[in-house]
């Protein structure tokens, strides 16, 4: 394993720019050592880098993101972290079938919007 990680590195593995890296960094996500300018990222912080893009991919924010991690890292451990992992991927979950809802409402209202078109058209004698 490897001691230390550039940010090229890492902005290269996870397809992100430095911006983002630096950003998570100043959010306290990671805390890569510093050796003048040069920002060195020890595997955990790759580790977490990981489970942060894992997070943005299911759709938390950074704020519940970081509650995650936070958890991990204190009392009640790895145990808690999981636990509020499986309730916030049941509220993602639901805010998905809510707007999978929302979209299915609105897709009816579209369809029959140019019903409405289209027989009227008619009405007026003109082939669509």
């Amino acid at each position: 394993m490897r001691e230390y990680y550039t940010i090229t590195e890492l902005t290269r593995e996870f397809d992100v720019s430095t911006r983002t890296l630096r950003f998570y960094e100043d959010e306290g996500l990671v805390q890569p050592v510093r050796r003048g300018r040069t920002r060195l990222f020890r595997p955990s912080d790759r580790h977490l880098i990981r489970q942060i893009m894992r997070g943005k991919r299911l759709g938390f924010s950074i704020n519940e993101i970081r509650e995650i991690i936070q958890m991990y890292k204190e009392p009640p451990g790895e145990v808690g972290q999981l636990k509020l992992m499986i309730r916030r991927i049941e509220e993602k979950r639901e805010d998905l079938r809510q707007k999978r809802r929302d979209l299915e409402e609105t897709l009816a209202e579209l369809d029959q919007a140019e019903e409405s078109c289209v027989e009227r058209l008619a009405e007026l004698g003109v082939n669509t």
